[in-house]
């Protein structure tokens, strides 16, 4: 089900090309935009240029020149050092005037970015990011250092901002892929430390030489034809990596080897040194942003259903979970909590499809209690997805029943006529236009 409309703030500025760069979570799921420029009272419309969740970030424009007289762009700088004042610049709530705050750089490392729930490079610093503070510019030197966009939760003036390459690799996307964001891409592998010498040496690790093992490897990512279970990583291109997983990083400073991949686009190689058997020898692989068995975010999306009978399926997605509250890893049935977080695609276009709620009818008496149980198999065929499970219920219309099998062997029977019968009528008490809607 769609939410109550609701209007909400940012902050946002004029980049290169009549563009204005502004957070993703400020225009997810809009369905009208407005912006105003700083010392003009009116409104102008504005629509979405581009937009990626994954790192928060989002491109817009206006086609009203007027709004455009007296502009010039920001420029981007560079990552600040340690210690470096940045001025944080916007409209946070509270008044109508800008705002600027000025804090001091205190960390530059991989944070988890809440929107997009990715862990990517980002800059703390020591000022509030206030609501409506978001998408504002980081400003040091006449130069854009960041973009505002969260702060962290139970800390007083600690904020972070989204660096200059994680912005210039959107803007990238966005160019390479003809105005669409494709996203930054992974190996798809887990790795351990090995700060350990006995793992060191159990694995034929030379004096001196340092790395990390693969304890995982994802399926349908080129790592796993080329990649195996406790291969030693001992080099990425071309940098060694520590015992700790991370690599060289500017005067001193050492980071994660993920941020070697944040560097890359979709369809690009890197190049790993392995230790394997005793063999050191260089690999390369195609990284490729990752698909998600149990989607973690749905924004700019309707809602994806199908309705048979009164019973409704759904794919099994994290924000159908988050509809639990704040506490929904608690809160949430702990099977697909479970699922939602460890579980992964092992075939092209899976997804997991559950039976979310029983529009109530005498056809489907007694099934209300298999709520939230997974489907596994349509009319004795074992479904892929939403559109495969509307594909088989609509070719066994021509069969005396349906039979739908749940998790635990748990079984749904209806009377093909009977329920075709009752079809319509439940959707017109229910208020119900459509009975299907698979496509995103």
């Amino acid at each position: 089900q769609t939410k109550q409309q609701r209007e909400s703030t940012g902050s946002g500025f004029i980049i290169a090309g009549k563009r204005i760069l502004t957070n993703a979570h400020c225009v997810a799921d809009q369905c009208h935009i407005t912006v105003r420029k700083h010392g003009d009272p009116n409104k102008y419309t504005a629509r979405i240029v581009a937009v990626g969740h994954e790192c928060d970030l989002a491109l817009l424009t206006t086609d009203d020149p007027s709004f455009w007289e007296g502009t010039s762009p920001l420029e981007l700088g560079g990552i600040p050092e340690l210690q470096d004042p940045v001025a944080v610049v916007g409209y946070p709530t509270g008044g109508d005037n800008i705002s600027v705050s000025v804090g001091v750089v205190s960390r530059v490392e991989p944070q988890q970015y809440s929107h997009g729930a990715s862990s990517l490079l980002a800059i703390q610093i020591d000022a509030a990011i206030n609501p409506g503070n978001s998408g504002g510019p980081a400003i040091l030197d006449h130069k854009v250092v960041g973009v505002a966009f969260q702060s962290l939760e139970g800390a007083e003036n600690i904020g972070f901002i989204i660096p200059v390459p994680i912005i210039e690799h959107f803007l990238d996307d966005v160019t390479r892929n003809g105005g669409a964001y494709v996203g930054f891409p992974a190996l798809g592998i887990n790795c351990q430390a090995l700060e350990n010498g006995q793992l060191r040496t159990y694995y034929g690790m030379a004096e001196g030489e340092s790395g990390i093992l693969i304890s995982k490897i994802r399926p349908l990512t080129d790592a796993s034809d080329k990649l195996m279970k406790h291969d030693v990583i001992l080099t990425i291109d071309g940098q060694t990596v520590a015992n700790d997983g991370t690599v060289p990083f500017r005067n001193r400073e050492r980071i994660s080897f993920d941020y070697v991949l944040s560097n890359k686009h979709a369809g690009d190689s890197l190049t790993l040194g392995i230790l394997r058997e005793g063999r050191r020898f260089d690999v390369s692989v195609t990284a490729n942003p990752l698909k998600q068995l149990v989607p973690i975010q749905m924004y700019d999306m309707l809602p994806r259903y199908f309705i048979y009978a009164g019973l409704v399926f759904v794919p099994l997605t994290q924000p159908y979970l988050h509809e639990y509250g704040e506490d929904w890893y608690s809160q949430s049935p702990r099977r697909l909590c479970d699922r939602a977080l460890f579980w992964e695609q092992k075939e092209e276009g899976q997804e997991l499809v559950i039976l979310s709620q029983v529009l109530q009818d005498q056809v489907n008496q007694g099934f209300e209690a298999l709520c939230n149980l997974m489907v596994t198999e349509c009319n004795g065929v074992k479904i892929k997805n939403l559109s495969h499970l509307a594909e088989l219920l609509e070719k066994g219309k021509g069969t005396p029943f349906q039979k739908l099998i749940l998790e635990d062997n748990r079984v749904i029977v209806l009377e093909t006529a009977r329920a075709e019968s009752v079809h319509k009528n439940i959707l017109e008490r229910h208020r119900i236009e459509r009975d299907v809607h698979v496509n995103g």
